[in-house]
């Protein structure tokens, strides 16, 4: 739930908490579905790791009135196939390879967002309920729940935003097969012997965004946006206290007559400890394109360009589609 969907957003270093309107917004800031003007479906695929993961996201949202807006997400990050070898070694130790088996492990995250403007002009707010399910094979499984909440502000075409995840702190709960653990608890000599904890958390965090766009000569615009997402704990990120950990982001988008755009960013600033002990910045660039015709967005992001943090790059594409446009 972390990593982030549409490659609009992720090829601007996810700078969009604050200028998010569209069915996307369920998941940046669900205060931006208030924006939306009809009906709108989006995708997203990537693959993570060089191919062994695969990351997917469906999402539609649409307005109820003049003054809210509602939309649901389905987001999965999953490996499949992977080797089961805990029964490789038959009872009189011989290696059967026929023993082997396939499963896999998937995350699972479904939102349902709400939004609606406040009383107080330029104001608007937007909740996310979500629910976490995490399969791990047929060894564990996992239920979690957990609310977001999300506020945008407009004035003199300055944007800001804040998006604060998690804030009631989710909870996801593991369901163990204990034969299954058996089978695996002896593996290694002195390893696995307790079963894992039952109750894993997820704190809370926060996002502090601004944006502004610049028209030039009526064709063509820039879309600058800058956000500070924190955490509460320390962490190495570039702002690192007891009580807070900041991680700068900012991202810049060129678009020519709202047909064709173009994306950079920066952002995951990280103190990074070297060989010799001593720290070094890394940071994630990312660049990405993108395409919007009569209804029909096409975009394409790249990110960790250059290597520069110690995330592996990924190609992502997302397809976004206004529904009204098959309305006769």
């Amino acid at each position: 739930m972390n990593i982030g969907v549409d490659a609009a957003a992720l090829g601007m270093s996810n700078t969009v908490v604050a200028a998010t309107g569209d069915v996307n917004s369920g998941y940046w800031n669900p205060a931006g579905l208030i924006h939306l003007e009809d009906h709108q479906v989006s995708l997203m695929h990537a693959n993570y790791f060089a191919n062994i993961a695969q990351y997917d996201y469906l999402a539609y949202a649409s307005p109820i009135d003049d003054r809210s807006a509602w939309g649901i997400s389905l987001i999965r990050f999953g490996v499949d196939d992977i080797l089961n070898t805990t029964e490789l070694i038959d009872s009189q130790g011989n290696i059967d390879y026929n023993r082997i088996s396939l499963f896999s492990t998937a995350d699972y995250g479904f939102t349902f967002s709400y939004a609606r403007k406040l009383p107080v002009p330029g104001f608007q707010y937007g909740v996310n309920a979500k629910v976490i399910r995490r399969i791990i094979g047929k060894f564990a499984n996992s239920w979690g729940f957990g609310f977001d909440v999300g506020l945008q502000f407009e004035k003199n075409n300055w944007q800001f935003g804040l998006m604060l995840r998690d804030i009631t702190t989710t909870y996801n709960v593991w369901n163990i097969d204990e034969e299954e653990y058996k089978k695996i608890a002896n593996s290694i000599p002195g390893e696995n012997q307790e079963l894992p904890e039952s109750t894993e958390i997820t704190a809370p965090k926060a996002q502090l965004g601004i944006a502004k766009k610049f028209i030039i000569r009526y064709d063509y615009s820039i879309l600058a946006a800058a956000n500070m997402n924190m955490r509460f704990t320390k962490t190495h990120d570039l702002i690192s206290t007891d009580f807070v950990s900041i991680d700068p982001a900012l991202g810049l988008e060129f678009g020519y007559t709202d047909l064709v755009f173009v994306r950079a960013g920066v952002g995951n600033f990280q103190n990074v400890q070297q060989l010799d002990n001593s720290e070094k910045v890394g940071f994630q660039p990312n660049i990405g394109l993108g395409f919007k015709y009569k209804g029909i967005q096409i975009d394409y992001a790249l990110t960790d360009l250059g290597d520069q943090s110690a995330a592996l790059y990924s190609n992502i594409f997302s397809v976004k589609v206004d529904l009204g446009m098959f309305r006769n």
